[in-house]
């Protein structure tokens, strides 16, 4: 029964115009090619000083310097930023959504009273 009322709840969430549009704004994010190369050179760049991290050694100047140009770029992307504003929106949802489920679990909890439907 558990089961069965979280995934009507996330079917529920996947309807809202908040999950609605972080779905639209990613896969407009796929779609921009710019965009996607810009976040992949900033992944390998990321993973390139996390290796010289790991061997002890800092980042190169000229890597962190290319890296907060890879960012500047990627955070004026229009693509980019509506992913950005459409996922905190979502966020915001899902705060709700926990705070309404953190209530039903204390009601739960102070009830003596077992229900199972």
């Amino acid at each position: 029964m558990l089961n069965e009322r979280a995934i009507e709840l996330g079917r529920l969430i996947g309807q809202t115009p908040e999950y609605q549009a972080v779905k639209r704004a990613s896969d407009a994010l796929n779609d921009d090619k710019e965009a996607v190369a810009l976040l992949e050179k900033m992944e390998q760049l990321r993973h390139a000083a996390q290796q010289s991290l790991s061997r002890g050694e800092q980042p190169t100047a000229e890597m962190e310097k290319e890296l907060d140009g890879l960012l500047s770029q990627v955070q004026v992307n229009g693509t980019y930023q509506r992913v950005m504003v459409a996922n905190e929106n979502f966020d915001k949802i899902m705060v709700q959504v926990n705070q309404w489920i953190l209530e039903g679990i204390k009601k739960g909890a102070a009830s003596s009273i077992i229900t199972l439907g």
